[in-house]
């Protein structure tokens, strides 16, 4: 395999960021044995093939119809935005972007199959939602401010989280759905900042996300409220009994979040200098729920 074609295959799947997978799987993994789950080792990893596969796909489809639509062309890449800029490089291999993103996607539909052959039907609307989340994410999805802030944050938490907590589980808690609305408001929040510098290449082709509706200003306020959400189901969970005091460990994530949202409020409009701001999100948003798990592991 020569350079350019694994280059095509793997850049698009954008690897670093899918450590966040791992994260989320891993705190559906957490509800389950807090609920008093015996883990099958088996079902666990492929539900962590599954979620993978899903990223993977996601990711993959995305690189293609930003480069078909010529976005990855006019955005100044970021380490935390603007693609991987693969395709641009090598716009000849354009069409593995493609192919990668829908093998992932049968990954994930194969494992969603075998789950829903073991443990029945009530899996499905999970798994459907997630497919449809995947497919329509960057033709349509992104063009609704709404949904382009809560589609996100939907496939990684309540998606994930509680598919895996099912699958290993058998059934659905209100364990993990508190749980899941952590990374809900979390990978929400991940997405619209990473959206604040391509505000000007998005609109011109046809995107319509919350910084390009109503400004960086407003958005920041927005992801303050993302943000302080995502603590305060924590702590509203312990007090109605769905967390254990232990899942209080995720809260320590608060001591760069904070500081992090100072940093973005002053930087909203220097993008050179929110980048680093950016970058101490990401620590936020894959730290806490990892945190939370510990938590629910040690309490059990």
């Amino acid at each position: 395999m020569d350079k350019a074609l694994r280059a095509a295959i793997f850049g698009p799947m954008r690897l670093p960021f899918l450590i966040l997978t791992p994260a989320c799987v891993m705190l559906g993994a957490a509800t389950a044995v807090w609920s008093g789950a015996n883990i099958n080792p088996y079902y666990l990893l492929l539900a962590l093939i599954g979620a993978v596969s899903a990223h993977v796909s996601v990711n993959a489809l995305n690189e293609y119809d930003d480069f078909r639509s010529g976005l990855d062309l006019a955005t100044q890449p970021t380490p935390f935005s603007g693609g991987s800029g693969t395709l641009p490089r090598s716009p000849d291999k354009a069409h593995m972007a493609l192919i990668t993103g829908l093998t992932s996607l049968a990954i994930t539909a194969l494992v969603g199959v075998y789950f829903l052959y073991l443990w029945g039907l009530w899996l499905l609307p999970v798994g459907l939602l997630g497919i449809v989340i995947i497919v329509a994410y960057t033709k349509w999805i992104t063009r609704n401010p709404l949904l382009c802030l809560v589609a996100p944050g939907l496939g990684f938490g309540p998606l994930m989280v509680m598919g895996t907590d099912f699958v290993l589980s058998g059934s659905y808690s209100w364990t993990a759905f508190v749980a899941s609305l952590v990374p809900f408001f979390l990978v929400s929040d991940l997405l619209l900042l990473n959206q604040f510098p391509d505000i000007a290449p998005d609109s011109e082709v046809g995107r319509k996300h919350f910084p390009i509706a109503i400004g960086r200003a407003a958005s920041v306020k927005l992801y303050g409220v993302f943000l302080a959400s995502a603590y305060l189901t924590i702590i509203l969970g312990y007090f109605y009994g769905t967390l254990p005091l232990e899942g209080f460990w995720a809260l320590i994530s608060v001591f760069i979040a904070v500081p992090t949202v100072r940093g973005v409020s002053r930087f909203a409009d220097d993008i050179p200098r929110l980048i680093p701001y950016m970058g101490r999100n990401v620590i936020v948003i894959i730290s806490t729920p990892v945190l939370l798990a510990i938590g629910l592991l040690v309490a059990r």
